[in-house]
């Protein structure tokens, strides 16, 4: 990638107010900790899903679903996209070109901040979305009518697919930060993305779409959510997270997440990089078994403990790793923290500035490439490994809590907390290696 950084951020393990052994032994200490405190205090299911919320005043709703405002999002999301698209077909072939920061930080790393603080506004925003509407009432039929029926088993593997496909590029493929592949890739995904919808119907956006559907999940983490009975509804920390519904496919997409993001900590580690260039083999072809790794452990592992936790609680049932899926959510978000938050705020800047002149021609479309870079951030490195440590615990806390609440509403009350224990020893091993990962340059 076209950035000045470490993909993990600036802190290091030096940079910690206290040693790094006690910062990952007491984050482990702290979930294990947390889980006995859940299971004295917290022993009936507190959580609704999507039958809970207050509802907001009846005007924010009629506004959201009027049809002039919804156009209006619909419009800002396909003109911010045909103006990057200018750069990425028209611009020259440099880093300079801002084609590589808008895709790689300001869509990829920017899709989370805007989920948690708007909801699940992506789904709107979305430009192949809007281009497949506008195709849909040029041949004067719905958008939801396709010519053949989307399989249910389906569920989200193609988004768990397409995920693995972004990851791979951004974090294995060669020359990633050149025109022609970045053409090539997002040329597949336009096509595949568009051809499904015109096939099966928008439906497919929702099931197949890796940028949609991971902007879904991390909006479940927004206070901000829909009611069973259609209203707007702000609901407490966590509620909107237990409404996600299980469904194919969805530990698959988690399991990409979680794993392509802690294959990202190790993948700038000096151990793997000094060992992978001493071998006969291609880091390409190193990199892209590594990524398959990491995220064949996570659903391996992950999968298993929730299957052990039937087996213990005399609830064995298959569906058990989709029912708890949800709980992987808040993890893999404290990792997009911990490992993008310093790249956000510093190349994010860098991308608005550079996307004033999407040609680099030296015009200044909107004036932000007289702004100068604030890199003040950089002074704090202290701050910033203290909110990384923070963001992978509060992270993995957030999952024991909705794991703990969906156990108890599952399992028999006496065997409830026997049930959570695989879940426990798999989340305490995630923090731990996850830490380590995150500090290992």
């Amino acid at each position: 990638m076209p950035l000045l950084l470490p993909l993990h951020g600036i802190g290091g393990r030096q940079d910690l107010p206290v040693p790094f052994g006690i910062a990952v032994g007491g984050a482990g200490v702290a979930i294990a900790l947390s889980f006995v405190v859940l299971g004295l205090a917290w022993r009936n299911p507190k959580y609704r899903g999507d039958k809970s919320g207050k509802a907001l005043p009846e005007v924010v709703t009629r506004t959201v679903d009027s049809a002039g405002f919804r156009w209006f999002v619909r419009l800002v999301g396909l003109a911010i996209f045909l103006y990057a698209m200018v750069a990425l077909v028209f611009g020259v072939d440099r880093l300079t070109n801002p084609i590589f920061g808008f895709i790689y930080i300001l869509v990829w790393v920017g899709l989370v901040p805007i989920s948690l603080l708007l909801g699940p506004v992506w789904r709107t925003l979305n430009p192949l979305r809007t281009i497949h509407l506008l195709l849909s009432k040029l041949l004067r039929q719905p958008p939801s009518q396709g010519l053949l029926t989307l399989p249910k088993w389906l569920g989200l593997w193609p988004a768990a697919l397409g995920i693995f496909a972004f990851t791979w590029l951004e974090l294995v493929a060669p020359d990633r930060a050149t025109q022609p592949v970045l053409q090539a890739w997002l040329a597949l995904y336009v096509v595949i993305t568009l051809f499904g919808a015109l096939l099966f119907g928008d439906r497919w956006f929702s099931t197949a779409d890796p940028f949609e559907v991971y902007a879904t999940l991390m909006a479940r983490l927004s206070p901000w959510g829909r009611r069973d009975d259609g209203k707007l509804v702000i609901r407490r920390p966590l509620e909107n997270l237990d409404g996600l519904k299980a469904q194919p496919g969805l530990v698959g997409m988690v399991a990409a997440l979680l794993g392509s993001t802690a294959y990202d900590g190790f993948s700038n580690s000096t151990a793997w990089i000094g060992w992978a260039q001493n071998t006969d083999y291609s880091m390409t072809t190193l990199g892209t078994l590594a990524l398959i790794v990491f995220i064949l452990f996570v659903l391996v592992t992950y999968s298993s403990a929730t299957l052990l936790a039937g087996r213990l609680s005399d609830s064995s049932r298959s569906a058990l790793p989709g029912l708890f899926a949800h709980s992987v959510v808040p993890i893999a978000f404290g990792y997009v923290v911990a490992h993008y938050l310093t790249l956000l705020i510093l190349e994010g800047q860098r991308t608005l500035i550079y996307l004033s002149d999407p040609l680099s021609n030296g015009a200044n479309i909107f004036g932000t490439g007289l702004l100068g870079l604030n890199t003040g951030i950089t002074n704090h490195s202290t701050t910033i490994s203290v909110i990384q440590v923070l963001a992978v615990v509060c992270g993995h806390l957030m999952g024991v809590i909705s794991a703990h609440d969906r156990a108890v509403a599952l399992f028999p009350r006496n065997k409830a907390l026997a049930g959570q224990l695989p879940l426990l020893v798999v989340m305490v091993g995630y923090t731990v290696g996850g830490l380590l990962l995150l500090f290992s340059a």
